[in-house]
């Protein structure tokens, strides 16, 4: 039976969440169960993209993304892949109406990846922050909001803004791996062989107006996805406050992480606040 392969795939897709990013995966398991699967393949799909160009270093990473992709668009026209990852995302593709530019976008960023090392302007930052990170909020709000496209257009700009809020903490969180492994430097007109407490605060204020305007958004979400996408922002905001305490010339040293027990702790806090309407 065809349903019992679909549903392989996306717990093959729950699977790579779980071992990828325990984080992730309890504020997914926070989400309503009845979105949790669409989730879930969104992440396993870009995961597997992002995994190409930072970490298989031993292949042709190129030749690895062209068949990526041309596999996926080959299980979107046909409704299937034996590729499981690809088998559950092209579902929910098709199930919760997303479309294809962000999927596009999304390539796009990691496409340059493979070619590009530093992004000297904002143009180019902002360019590659909206393709690896606005593009997948976009894709779980389209989730969010069972695919109506005006609750998703109300909603748009706030889950864009906490992508980059997200994506821009990792930048800073692995400034040591970009740096010293995979030679990057996202964050236009920062020295990352000087990077100083000047350089630190000026991203942090960045951030921190990204939340801002990302916690409105969430205020609005669908009972469905509220409760989750808190707790995300939640331990984003730890980890953000973590990184701020912390000297800079030790972040580009070491890779800052928020323990288990704390983020028990921060669960317990976003609990507390969603069932008191705080969100």
């Amino acid at each position: 039976m065809k349903q019992l392969f679909d549903d392989t795939s996306f717990k093959c897709s729950k699977l790579v969440t779980q071992s990828y990013s325990t984080s992730f995966s309890l504020a997914v398991y926070m989400l309503a169960p009845s979105i949790r699967e669409a989730i879930y393949s969104i992440y396993g799909f870009v995961r597997f993209a992002d995994e190409i160009v930072d970490s298989f270093h031993d292949f042709d990473k190129q030749a690895l993304l062209d068949d990526f992709e041309a596999e996926y668009y080959k299980a979107f026209a046909n409704g299937i892949s034996l590729n499981p990852i690809l088998n559950s995302f092209q579902q929910t593709v098709r199930e919760f109406n997303i479309g294809d530019e962000l999927i596009q976008s999304f390539l796009k960023s990691m496409k340059m990846d493979l070619i590009k090392s530093d992004y000297n302007t904002k143009a180019e930052y902002d360019d590659y922050i909206y393709g690896s990170a606005d593009v997948v909020g976009l894709m779980c709000l389209k989730v969010f909001v069972a695919g109506q496209q005006e609750r998703y257009d109300k909603l748009k700009h706030e889950a864009m803004r906490l992508g980059s809020a997200f994506q821009k903490v990792n930048f800073l969180r692995d400034l040591k791996d970009d740096n010293l492994v995979l030679n990057r430097n996202y964050f236009p007109g920062v020295d990352l062989n000087s990077f100083d407490d000047n350089a630190k605060a000026m991203i942090i204020a960045e951030i921190e107006e990204d939340f801002r305007v990302a916690k409105e958004g969430i205020k609005k979400l669908p009972i469905e996805a509220k409760f989750g996408v808190y707790t995300a922002y939640v331990y984003y905001r730890k980890l953000l406050r973590k990184l701020e305490n912390t000297p800079s010339h030790e972040i580009g040293n070491t890779r800052i992480r928020v323990s288990n027990y704390t983020k028990a702790g921060l669960l317990a806090q976003s609990f507390v606040s969603y069932k008191l309407k705080l969100v």
